[in-house]
């Protein structure tokens, strides 16, 4: 007796695929990006040509006659005249104050590296009592004019005969930039991984070592940042040496330009200024340009963990 195959069931019908929800509109979110694009953009484009437009014009001037300079000052120069930076140079004694300055600044420059780092390495790195003191007394530093302490300053410098010495304004330089430099430079050693330190340590290296050798040479773009920021601060800084400084062969550019300024008199020597305000600026921008990543990085340096 035959028995028929049976046909198999067909299988259950599964349940209904869900119905998409609508996709949110594409084209109102990029037209809003594109608007806030060109609007950034545009803020930027402005503020570049306010801040460009005088260093260019400046530049300009140093090449042109004082005669062009006040009949067409935004015409270019005819031709470079190079006597306007000899002159400057030579005349107005601006070799003379752009050593002065190259020496002060940098002197300066290293000493507030130097003990800014080492004291910013300690606090963010070691627990002891007064420590948060201590960093808020840095921090106080920062806020407190240095106006106030122009006329105690200027009696201390005295009786120690630190005034119109070159020594003497190097060490006011470092004292004025450290709280910045101690408040900078903690927040970028908490940032730094503590197992390179650790192994140092567990290699026998001393804590000098472990700083120097180890800890230094991670914090190079914090170091370039805050280099670059007191850079600036102190080669433009006027106040302290115009106080401080008043012997007229330990002057630095900032003195120097205001006595070129003064001096012309009625003679007005406005080529011959603005060659020895080119001179001035030419260092500033040159440091920036240079090192402008590493500022970048030291800036962003422990904002992305």
């Amino acid at each position: 007796m035959k028995t028929t195959d049976t046909p198999p069931a067909a299988p259950a019908a599964g349940p209904a695929p869900a119905a998409k929800s609508p996709a949110p509109p594409v084209e109102e979110k990029s037209s809003e990006g594109k608007v806030l694009n060109v609007f950034s953009h545009g803020v930027l484009i402005i503020w570049a040509i306010l801040v460009v437009m005088p260093l260019l014009w400046a530049v300009m001037a140093s090449f042109k006659t004082d005669d062009s300079i006040l009949s067409t000052p935004w015409a270019l120069p005819d031709k470079l005249h190079f006597e306007n930076w000899s002159r400057a140079w030579s005349q107005a004694h601006m070799s003379d104050y752009f050593f002065n300055t190259i020496v002060v600044v940098g002197g300066s420059l290293v000493g507030t590296l130097l003990l800014g780092s080492m004291a910013a390495y300690v606090l963010a790195r070691f627990d002891f009592p007064g420590n948060r003191f201590l960093y808020f007394l840095f921090i106080g530093g920062m806020s407190f004019p240095i106006i106030l302490a122009l006329v105690p300053l200027f009696f201390v410098m005295n009786n120690m005969s630190l005034l119109n010495t070159q020594h003497g304004l190097i060490l006011v330089y470092i004292a004025y930039s450290l709280p910045f430099t101690v408040f900078f430079l903690t927040s970028f050693f908490r940032t730094l991984p503590t197992s390179v330190a650790e192994a140092a340590m567990l290699d026998g290296a001393s804590h000098t070592r472990t700083f120097f050798q180890v800890m230094l040479p991670m914090a190079k773009p914090g170091l370039i940042s805050v280099g670059i920021f007191n850079f600036l601060g102190q080669w433009n800084q006027y106040m302290l040496p115009t106080v401080l400084n008043t012997d007229p062969n330990q002057r630095v550019l900032s003195q120097g330009l205001v006595e070129l300024a003064n001096s012309q008199g009625y003679k007005g020597d406005w080529s011959g200024l603005f060659a020895g305000l080119v001179m001035a600026m030419l260092p500033v921008l040159g440091a920036y340009i240079v090192f402008q990543r590493q500022v970048v990085a030291g800036l962003t340096a422990g904002a992305v963990k």
